[in-house]
């Protein structure tokens, strides 16, 4: 492995693939945002009215179906390329966990609860903030955590329609194979992406350290 070592020992290099991780981090947690937004909105319709349902979770599984470069090329001609074409397209890809969870989570606060609640005069929307969703919120936040690491990896094919990123590194070394450091630019890419989705992991274990009562996370 000394040729990779010596690959990372170039300070250009890591500049490189710092500056790159950095766009590679923009591009989740831009999708992951928009995606909670719609996610948490389009959960809580599916549970309260039951009929949505299926309507809503066979649309975002279908999401999930549709090859990522094609969805990623279908956006271009409406905002053409770079970060646009791939937000889009990751926002969709990480909508499944985050609605599943959600109606899973919300379905599953104690019925008792809710309506102790609605006997003490809580309206609709205050039993929702302040005893479903923090119930709920170990499931969603497992949700949340499952669609981050989803992005993270189908990111990397952004920089087939311009999109920023670490995939410019791996596409990089794709069309150099066969010259010399080709194959430290894919072994870079690669494993800076894992090291992305572990950091991120690891932060989502905080936030449900520090967000989750530990009645809830035991």
């Amino acid at each position: 492995m000394a040729f990779f070592t010596d690959y990372l020992a170039d300070p250009f290099t890591r500049d490189i693939l710092v500056e790159l991780s950095l766009e590679h981090v923009f591009l989740t947690l831009i999708p992951i945002a928009i995606a909670i937004v719609i996610g948490l909105t389009l959960g809580v319709i599916a549970v309260r009215f039951s009929y949505t349902r299926q309507v809503i979770l066979n649309t975002t599984s279908t999401f999930l179906t549709f090859p990522s470069l094609a969805l990623f090329s279908l956006f271009i001609p409406l905002v053409g390329i770079g970060y646009k074409p791939a937000i889009i397209p990751l926002s969709m890809y990480a909508l499944l966990p985050i609605v599943r969870n959600t109606v899973t989570g919300l379905g599953g606060v104690d019925a008792a609860i809710v309506e102790s609640a609605r006997g003490m005069g809580m309206g609709a929307g205050r039993r929702l903030m302040r005893i479903e969703l923090p119930t709920s919120w170990p499931v969603i936040l497992t949700g949340i955590r499952v669609s981050t690491q989803l992005v993270i990896g189908i990111a990397a094919i952004a920089a087939l329609v311009g999109g920023p990123g670490l995939g410019n590194e791996i596409l990089g070394g794709i069309r150099s194979i066969g010259s010399p450091g080709a194959l430290e630019r894919l072994l870079g890419g690669t494993l800076a992406i894992a090291a992305l989705a572990m950091l991120f992991d690891l932060l989502y274990l905080g936030i449900g350290r520090l967000t989750i009562p530990r009645g809830l996370r035991d």
